[in-house]
C-alpha cells in the first residue's frame, strides 16, 4: 500500500493482493518506521454510510464503508473518492485506488501485483 499526500489530499494506492486482503479482512495496514516514531497508515471497514478518515495517535486511519469496499474489490471500478469536511471547516479530499503498472515499465520497481494499465500508452 502506498499513499500520497498533497496538501489536502490523501491518496490510498493498493495492489491486487491487498484488495483481496482487505475485501477479505477488512483491515489493511502499512508502516514507516523514523527514528523517533513509526507512522501507520490504515485502511478498515465500517458499518457508516460514507468513507472518512482521522489522524490519532500516529496513525492515520482510513475508514470505508463495508458494501462500498466490497463492490470495489469484485468490480473494475478504479478508485473511490469522498470529500470530507474538517473541524477548522476546510476539506479535505479521500482516494481509494487500484494500483495500476506503469506504462513506462520501470525497472525500479517490482510491480507484478500491480493491476493491469487500462491506458496501454501515454
Amino acid at each position: 500500500m502506498k499513499i500520497r499526500i498533497k496538501g489536502n489530499t490523501l491518496r490510498f494506492r493498493l495492489t491486487k493482493s491487498e484488495v483481496i486482503l482487505l475485501a477479505k479482512s477488512g483491515y489493511i495496514e502499512e508502516k514507516t518506521a523514523f527514528e523517533s516514531n513509526t507512522l501507520k497508515y490504515i485502511v478498515t471497514s465500517t458499518d457508516a454510510s460514507t468513507m472518512s478518515i482521522d489522524f490519532i495517535n500516529g496513525n492515520i486511519t482510513l475508514l470505508v464503508p463495508q458494501n462500498l469496499l466490497q463492490q470495489w474489490a469484485h468490480d473494475n471500478t478504479v478508485s473511490l473518492n469522498q470529500n470530507m469536511q474538517t473541524i477548522n471547516k476546510g476539506s479535505l479530499d479521500i482516494l481509494l485506488e487500484k494500483d495500476f503498472k506503469c506504462i513506462d515499465a520501470s525497472p525500479a520497481e517490482d510491480q507484478s501485483d500491480y493491476f493491469e494499465n487500462p491506458a496501454k500508452s501515454c
